[in-house]
């Protein structure tokens, strides 16, 4: 089944799904079944009498010890990234919401979402504006305070770029029955350009089109990048989304010259999952994405056209008690395994596996002494290997740090 046709094939499969429940929906506000989907406006945020706008954001600092093949660069401090919130009820059913980030310092500056929404009907909701792409969960959901890890899941960072936004429009709404919620989204956007295998990686690498701030200004490729997703929750079992986003990355010609023979294309899917058992309190988080990229036949193998990784949170309360003044405190165990393939297949000439993954687990330990904040430990074991197939490199990293809201 070509490409299209399984994007036709969704959109219906979404259509159906919404028709199916819309005449349970009801005018309720979105935020009390949460999704993925509503990670944006599902935040602290300040409130002040007679002033228009709320406020928030978060901080998130650490320390960090790794050692690679026995050498170490010693003790670092990071001031991974500060992040603001301001959100305004412009009028009845027209709202805005922006996020600005501060990484490294001011190393980066960066604005992540920028829209204003209006609501028609909890099926139908208009957005436009900087968005971020709906692929997968974690590119939503991704505020620091929310994660018992320092680092970020490997697939969502080397694999797809992360917390990817795009200047677009689209639709997004919701229904319900009972206790099952249906969302969906579905935008056109800017897209991505010929860096994804033009990059200092010297690989195949998603992750590059994020430094080109010029895609909130102009699309690289004249075609429009296609995302949807549709999840589904039920208010006990949990969440369970899937996303696609595709669109041409080259330029077929430039200024009347032909400099490639055809539009060229990256596809992702991706499938996401959050679901606890309740008798345990325990957690369970994950994501996995495919890629296919269209790579020119002049380039070597080293660059893969198709690519995959996956992640898997595992979250366990193991105390909760009052600490100090916390009445809620809550200590967790966690295991993250990380995976990433950059390039799946075989080399033409010799038969032999191409490699180029990469492969951690993470054990970590984090204490909540209130819902917003979080104080981790994390050791994290990285084995990668090369295109070669030479042994592994082995990374083992120490992390001590905080992320909080306010």
């Amino acid at each position: 089944m070509c490409m299209s046709r399984k994007i036709y094939a969704a959109l219906a499969l979404m259509n159906i799904c919404v028709l199916t429940l819309s005449s349970q929906t009801s005018d309720r506000d979105s935020i009390q079944e949460s999704m993925n989907m509503d990670a944006v406006y599902d935040r602290p945020f300040l409130t002040f009498d007679k002033f228009p706008v709320n406020l928030g954001g978060y901080l998130e600092a650490n320390s960090i010890y790794s050692i690679e093949d026995g050498l170490s660069e010693g003790l670092s401090f990071q001031a991974r990234r500060l992040t603001l919130f301001v959100s305004a009820s412009i009028s009845k059913r027209i709202k805005f919401l922006t996020e600005l980030e501060f990484e490294n310092g001011t190393e980066e500056i960066a604005i992540e979402f920028a829209s204003m929404d209006i609501a028609l009907h909890p099926l139908l909701n208009l957005r436009g504006g900087i968005v971020l792409n709906p692929i997968g969960s974690f590119n939503q959901n991704h505020d620091g305070p929310k994660w018992e890890f320092v680092e970020r899941p490997d697939v969502s960072t080397n694999l797809l770029p992360a917390t990817f936004s795009n200047a677009g429009f689209g639709i997004y709404g919701k229904a319900y029955k009972g206790a099952w919620t249906l969302g969906y989204e579905a935008y056109l956007t800017n897209g991505f350009d010929t860096s994804i295998i033009d990059n200092e990686e010297e690989r195949t690498f998603l992750a590059a089109v994020k430094e080109n701030s010029s895609r909130f200004e102009e699309n690289f490729s004249g075609n429009a990048l296609l995302n949807g997703k549709l999840a589904i929750k039920h208010r006990k079992l949990g969440e369970l989304g899937i996303s696609y986003m595709g669109g041409a990355y080259n330029r077929k010609e430039v200024d009347g010259l032909q400099v490639d023979t055809k539009s060229r294309r990256v596809e992702v899917l991706a499938l996401d999952l959050n679901t606890a058992i309740k008798k345990t309190g325990t957690r369970f988080i994950g994501e996995m994405a495919y890629i296919w990229v269209d790579v020119p036949d002049t380039f070597t193998q080293q660059f893969g056209d198709r690519q995959v990784g996956f992640f898997m949170d595992i979250v366990q309360p193991v105390l909760r008690t009052e600490v100090f003044y916390w009445e809620d405190a809550v200590l967790n165990l966690s295991l993250r395994t990380d995976y990433v393939d950059y390039n799946i297949g075989r080399f033409a000439q010799t038969n032999t596996n191409i490699r180029d993954d990469l492969f951690a687990i993470t054990p970590a330990i984090s204490f909540r002494p209130a819902a917003q904040t979080v104080l981790r430990i994390n050791y994290r074991y990285q084995w990668q290997q090369d295109i070669l197939n030479n042994p592994a490199s082995r990374t083992a990293t120490w992390y001590f740090g905080f992320s909080t809201y306010f």
